[in-house]
């Protein structure tokens, strides 16, 4: 991986032209985030992504494409979703995203 990836549980709207997906991310990195769905979006639809972090009033509003699917299969996924790579992120976003990830991060490690 080229970036670390952090567990978390955030909500998240995606959206395309057509769609309107309420989900949960499960993982998030400097590059993308995983978004746990059990109708995840075809492999390369963009798709616009709105979330904020907890304790915070910062919201990002991200442009994304689906990289790759876990589908539902009945007996033996328990993870189903979708990963997405961030497209055209801003360097302010990407930095206050760097820092989110970090902070949470030095915070998961201290606790342990």
């Amino acid at each position: 991986r080229e970036s670390e990836r952090i567990d978390v549980s955030w909500d998240v709207d995606c959206e395309t032209e057509d769609t309107f997906l309420y989900a949960s991310i499960r993982n998030v990195s400097a590059l993308g985030i995983f978004v746990q769905t059990r109708e995840p979006l075809e492999v390369g639809t963009e798709v616009m992504l709105r979330f904020s972090l907890p304790g915070s009033d910062a919201a990002f509003a991200l442009k994304g494409a689906v990289q790759w699917i876990n589908p539902v299969r009945v007996l033996d996924n328990r993870n189903p979703g979708m990963g997405i790579l961030f497209v055209d992120i801003t360097a302010d976003d990407r930095e206050r995203l760097v820092h989110a990830v970090r902070t949470i991060a030095y915070v998961h490690d201290r606790s342990n």
